[in-house]
Parts: C-alpha cells; sequence; structure tokens
C-alpha cells in the first residue's frame, strides 16, 4: 500500500505543477492587480479552487482563479493550455470549486460531462444541478472523477457555458476543457490503487507476504469489488456528501444530510426561525433572519420607510417605496387609473382628486372633502 508520505507527494506535485507551469503567471498578476493574494473579488462573477484545498495538496496557501470579476482568466484562452496541463494522479478523486456571481446575475449550463474512455474512467459528474443560476454568495460545488476499476489514463472533458440575465454569453465562454485522468490498478498480491476501488485485490487467503521493499496491504474480507457510487469505505457503508454537510449535520446517504435540530436545507445550510420572518425575509441560521432591502429588525419586522408604504406598496430602501402599477407617488398614495375607472370604484367622481379602493377619494393640493369638492381658501 502506498505510504500517507507517497500519496501526498503526488498530489503535491501534481498541485504545483498546475500553480508553477500552468496559471503562475497569470495567477501572479491578478493577485497583483487586487494587492492581495486571498482577496475574493466581489463585485462581479468569479471560479475559484480555494485555498484550504490547495493548500491541502501543496502546502501553499493561495487560490487558483479560472473567472476573476467577470474576466475569463488568459490562460484559459491559450490553445496550448490543456497540453501543458500535468494528468490528474489516482490519489486525486474529485476538484472542490467555489464561485458567486456578485452583484449581478448569471446563469450557467454544464452541456458536457465526458468520459472518452470508460472503460478507465466512468462519467465526471458534479454536486450541483447542471443548469441553474450562479450563486449570489461564495458557495462549493466539486466534480467527482470516479475510476472505472482499471488502470490507465483516461481524457474527459468539461464545458460550461454562462450567460448574463439578458442570455448573452460571458466572454471567453463557453469554456471547453479536455483534461487527463490516471487510474492505477497493481495486482497479483499488490494493493488495488483505485479511486472507487474500496476492497482488495484478492482474498486474504490468496495473498503472499510482501517483500521488503514493498508496501503491505492488509485485506480483511474477500474482494468485495468497486463500491457503489457515493460510497466508499472498507465495508462501502460511508455515504459521502458535496459539500460536505454544515452545521453539525451528518451524511447518511449520498448526498443526503441530516441536520440538526434548528437547521435545514440540502446541505443544512440554512436555520429554521422560531418566529416566521416578515416583510419577505428569509430565515439563514438558527433564528437569523436576512431581510430585503428596506427592512431591518430580528424578524425584519422594522420598515426603513418613515411613513408606510401605501395600497401594497414595498418599502426598498430609506424612504423609497415600489408601487404597483395601479399606483404612484413617493409613498404609492395616487392611483394612476382615470376618472372613468373613478366612477366605478368611488359612488361619485373624486373633483379634485384621486379615488383609492376604499370608496374615498384622496384631494389635491387646497382641496378637501369627501369628493375633493371644497376649496381650502387658506391654501
Amino acid at each position: 500500500m502506498r505510504s500517507a508520505a507517497t500519496v501526498l507527494a503526488a498530489a503535491a506535485t501534481f498541485a504545483l505543477a498546475l500553480l508553477l507551469d500552468v496559471v503562475g503567471v497569470a495567477l501572479a498578476r491578478h493577485q497583483h492587480r487586487s494587492g492581495n493574494p486571498g482577496h475574493k473579488p466581489s463585485g462581479d462573477i468569479s471560479l475559484w479552487i480555494d485555498q484550504q484545498q490547495i493548500k491541502m495538496f501543496s502546502g501553499l496557501a493561495m487560490e487558483i482563479y479560472a473567472i476573476a470579476e467577470g474576466r475569463v482568466l488568459p490562460y484559459l484562452l491559450d490553445p496550448e493550455f490543456e497540453n501543458k496541463l500535468p494528468i490528474i494522479p489516482s490519489e486525486v478523486s474529485h476538484v472542490n470549486l467555489t464561485w458567486k456571481s456578485g452583484v449581478k446575475k448569471y446563469y450557467y449550463n454544464f452541456f458536457r460531462l465526458k468520459s472518452y474512455d470508460e472503460s478507465i474512467l466512468k462519467t465526471p459528474s458534479i454536486t450541483i444541478k447542471k443548469q441553474g443560476r450562479v450563486p449570489k454568495r461564495p458557495k462549493d460545488f466539486s466534480i467527482l472523477l470516479p475510476c472505472a476499476g482499471n488502470s490507465g489514463i483516461a481524457q474527459f472533458g468539461i464545458s460550461l457555458m454562462i450567460e448574463t440575465l439578458k442570455g448573452k454569453p460571458l466572454n471567453g465562454t463557453p469554456l471547453r476543457l479536455s483534461l487527463r485522468k490516471e487510474c492505477t490498478v497493481r495486482v497479483s498480491g499488490r494493493f488495488m490503487d483505485v479511486t472507487s476501488l474500496n476492497g482488495c485485490s484478492e482474498p486474504r487467503s490468496s495473498r503472499r507476504d510482501p517483500g521488503p521493499n514493498e508496501d503491505a496491504c492488509v485485506c480483511q474480507e474477500p474482494n468485495p469489488g468497486p463500491c457503489p457510487d457515493g460510497y466508499l469505505g472498507p465495508n462501502c457503508k460511508t455515504a459521502l456528501c458535496y459539500p460536505n454537510c454544515m452545521n453539525g449535520g451528518n451524511c447518511t446517504a449520498p448526498g443526503v444530510c441530516s441536520c440538526p435540530p434548528g437547521y435545514q436545507g440540502p446541505y443544512c445550510e440554512g436555520g429554521i426561525c422560531t418566529e416566521k420572518c416578515l416583510n419577505g425575509g428569509k430565515c439563514i441560521q438558527k433564528d437569523i433572519c436576512e431581510c430585503p432591502k428596506g427592512y431591518f429588525g430580528l424578524r425584519c419586522e422594522f420598515s426603513k420607510c418613515v411613513i408606510p408604504c401605501l395600497n401594497g406598496g414595498k418599502c426598498k430602501g430609506t424612504n423609497i417605496c415600489r408601487c404597483s402599477n395601479e399606483y404612484k407617488g413617493n409613498h404609492c398614495e395616487i392611483a394612476t387609473t382615470h376618472i372613468t375607472s373613478q366612477r366605478s370604484t368611488c359612488s361619485k367622481p373624486c373633483k379634485h382628486g384621486t379615488c383609492q379602493s376604499n370608496d374615498t377619494c384622496l384631494c389635491e393640493a387646497g382641496w378637501y372633502g369627501k369628493f375633493c369638492h371644497k376649496s381650502k381658501p387658506w391654501a
């Protein structure tokens, strides 16, 4: 069996080659512009491999960006880029990515996830829907690269389209990447090093003793073969969830998180609020509401509009009301209906005002009375 040092060294070699030989110049330029190697762009769409995974592979605390502040980095557009990439070693079974849309809205489509040799590498998969909206805030997802149980190097393709709200492709997309993944199997008494294979190559009774310069593999059970997709471990009983379950949740089945009291969501990322969030607020953590623009408070119960918005209007900022089509004005107090519609909702037409939905008139300056028919001599 390969030692932990051997596995980490192979992974580190892969990550360092990627960092230094392929994207080093582009990444260094991006960091120079941002002034902070760990800075995440906040204004526009970004896609990157986070520090945690890079540090796990190489010990370097840095990020690799594919898209930064709405711009596909130049090295991805280089025709020779794919030829410069090292082969992904068998120890690397998945790649964790993080992305966010920033202040704009973007939609994505992974329209190609393909293995060109499924006898070596199964079809790659992702832990999110193949199509959808890029999340506004940073969110993780993974590209899974499951080996099929045979040795070799397989080529696989990933294609990603990103479009704006108006359906216009982001410059530089679609991204079409063709990469290579290694899967290795060592038989005849040696350990089977396959990403998705967690058993032994032979029953224990037929395993020969390793030589002095060989790694040993202790097989506890007869060869069970590859684990089903979504499971790992000696007995294939450990379920996989990507991203990991949050807030103390447990992965009870592939992609299924069991959440502790007070939390909910596919990854236990959302909370349960004892008291309902008001005015369109969203419960994001246990008893924590995320309020829409124009509202604040523990339950979003307070409005930033000093004068309340009338006639179904919504407060969208400090003293800013968003009115329905039927009303206008700073506080949605003026109906946009004409005199003909006034007669149908008010018992008599408003002479110098606007008919409201409750059979009352909103009078213009200088007029008063039930139907705004009396002049204010002091006005």
